[in-house]
């Protein structure tokens, strides 16, 4: 626990101190316990974290110069029975008020400050994990090897024990105490919600595939797409392949066996032995090449109708994605994009 200048300069301040549902030590006294009157000014983040008691805290909040003194706090959270009504979270205070306002604010939602993480769609597991531990402090490896033991995270049967397309991406609350596994398992949590909503298992079988084939198809579609309107048409153009028994020649999955994000795929990269290389094996590739959002679940569910064979986002900047099933429109639609990428 430590305080900062800014605290002691009447500015914003991150106080962390821990709390416990009991308490112990303060009252008896017969002296009055000092207190300030009013509401207080300033600003001060205080941040409770599970483990300590009320008197702590109170003794916190008054090295903060948040109430004038531990016990007029503690006697404040007897005489209105809230011992067990401190949660863990950050909350937003003010220096030099009376220890009943303080109490106040830390029983009051609108004074707590969450802590967010948004895990944008379509990020790879890998790059979801790395975005989590930046921005959550958690260590990489914790997340790693949560994913390692797939067993933990709560993984719908169909994922077959493979993280990969089942961390939904969204924005998540970080609680504190929260570990690896816990935020894992809110991601798996929402990525149910979003199964459920969309229908996934009663419609996978309406466009003849299981669920986890379901959400890889959702996955291309995600890394492939450039707009959510242009979702439905990518995947009625991997539908129409697989239903002639074509190779999908994608250029995302291509990349995901690569380990990496390029508009220029050559035609050396597309003889990259792996499972995900569509270009050179028929079908889907074995599961999902990334964590598709909602939009792309439900676009794998409800492809447009047409006959696309080829589209090529001849404008990656603008997110202009043009689609035929004419073979010299494609080649037209590829050159205007080799002119965008400065190729011949």
């Amino acid at each position: 626990m430590r305080r900062t200048a800014a605290a002691a300069a009447g500015g914003l301040a991150l106080v962390v101190v821990a709390v416990a549902y009991g308490v112990h030590q303060v009252v008896g006294q017969p002296d009055k316990a000092p207190d300030y009157s009013g509401g207080g000014s300033g600003t001060v983040t205080v941040e409770i974290t599970p483990g300590a008691s009320a008197a702590e805290i109170g003794e916190t909040l008054e090295r903060a110069g948040v109430v004038a003194s531990a016990r007029s706090f503690v006697e404040q959270v007897i005489a209105r029975s809230k011992e067990s009504g401190l949660h863990p979270g950050r909350y937003t205070l003010r220096r030099r008020m009376a220890s009943a306002g303080a109490l106040d604010l830390l029983l009051s939602p609108a004074s707590r400050v969450m802590r967010t993480v948004t895990v944008p769609e379509g990020l790879r597991t890998s790059e979801a994990l790395r975005t989590l531990a930046d921005r959550t402090g958690i260590p990489l490896k914790d997340f790693t090897d949560a994913v390692a033991e797939p067993r933990r995270l709560r993984l719908p049967a169909y994922a077959e024990g493979e993280a990969e397309g089942f961390l939904f991406p969204a924005t998540y609350e970080i609680e504190p105490g929260m570990t690896a596994v816990d935020l894992l398992r809110k991601m798996t949590a929402r990525f149910r919600v979003a199964a459920t909503k969309v229908k996934l298992e009663e419609l996978a079988p309406r466009v003849r595939l299981t669920p986890r084939q379901a959400v890889t198809v959702a996955s291309i579609v995600q890394a492939e797409g450039g707009v959510p309107a242009d979702y439905p048409k990518i995947a009625r153009v991997v539908y129409n392949r697989l239903a002639r028994g074509a190779k999908l020649e994608m250029d995302s999955t291509v990349n995901y066996a690569l380990n990496r994000h390029t508009l220029k795929v050559s035609t050396q990269d597309t003889r990259v032995d792996s499972p995900y290389n569509t270009y050179a094996r028929p079908g889907l590739p074995p599961g999902p090449i990334g964590n598709p959002g909602e939009s792309a679940l439900a676009a794998a569910l409800h492809p447009a109708e047409g006959a696309w064979w080829w589209f090529v986002t001849t404008d990656p900047r603008r997110k202009i994605t043009k689609f035929t099933d004419k073979e010299a429109e494609f080649r037209k639609y590829r050159e205007e994009l080799n002119r965008y990428l400065g190729t011949n």
